[in-house]
C-alpha cells in the first residue's frame, strides 16, 4: 500500500534534492501565472478590444445613414428548403428619397425572403454606396469577449509551453544530481561482502 505525503518538498529532510525545491517553486508559480496572471491579461486584452471596438463603432456610425428603402428590383431565384441550402441576404435594386435631394435608387443587401415592395433598413456611406451596417454594441461585446479568451488562452499556453520546458530541463538536472550521487554511492553497494 502507497501513502502520499503532501508538501514533501517543501519539508527539510535528507531525501530532499536541490531539483525537488526548484520544481516545488516552479508549480507555485506556474499556479499563480495560470489562475491569476492570465485571466488579468484576457480581462485586459478585453477592454483594450472593447474601446478600440466602439471607437470604430462610433466612427462608422459617423460615415454612415439609415435609409428606409423599398425594395424595387426582382430577388434572385430562391431556393427552397427542401434543397437543404440555408437562404441568405441577398442584392436587390432599392429606392428611397433624401430630404433636399428627392428619390434615389441602389443596389443594396437585403435580408433572405424580401419580396417586392417590402421596406428595408440599408445603409450608405457618405458617397451613397450601399455598406454594411455599423456594428452595434453587441458586437463589440462579442469582439472584446473574443480576443479577451483568446489571450488568457494564449497567456495559460505560454505559461504551459514554459512549464513544460522548465519540467524537461529539471528532469536532466535531476538525473545528473543521481548519477553523481549513485557514482559515490555505488561502489559501496557493488562490492561483495567477505
Amino acid at each position: 500500500m502507497r501513502s502520499r505525503v503532501r508538501g514533501w518538498r517543501w519539508q527539510r529532510n535528507p531525501l530532499r534534492r536541490h531539483s525537488d525545491v526548484v520544481e516545488a517553486w516552479t508549480v507555485l508559480v506556474v499556479a499563480v501565472l495560470l489562475f491569476v496572471v492570465a485571466p488579468l491579461v484576457g480581462v485586459a486584452a478585453g477592454l483594450r478590444a472593447h474601446d478600440q471596438a466602439s471607437a470604430l463603432a462610433a466612427r462608422a456610425r459617423a460615415a454612415r445613414h439609415e435609409a428606409r428603402a423599398q425594395v424595387i428590383g426582382d430577388p434572385p431565384r430562391r431556393v427552397s428548403a427542401a434543397e437543404g441550402v440555408r437562404q441568405s441576404p441577398y442584392r436587390a435594386q432599392v429606392r428611397w428619397t433624401e430630404p433636399g435631394k428627392g428619390t434615389r435608387t441602389a443596389w443594396a443587401r437585403v435580408p433572405a425572403g424580401t419580396r417586392i415592395g417590402d421596406t428595408v433598413s440599408v445603409w450608405f456611406d457618405g458617397q451613397g454606396r450601399a455598406v454594411a451596417p455599423p456594428p452595434n454594441g453587441t458586437a463589440v461585446w462579442q469582439h472584446a469577449v473574443t480576443i479577451g479568451v483568446c489571450a488568457a488562452g494564449g497567456a495559460a499556453a505560454v505559461v504551459l509551453f514554459g512549464h513544460a520546458m522548465e519540467r524537461r530541463i529539471a528532469l536532466r538536472h535531476r538525473m545528473a544530481e543521481w548519477e553523481r550521487e549513485w557514482a559515490q554511492t555505488g561502489p559501496r553497494w557493488n562490492q561483495p561482502r567477505t
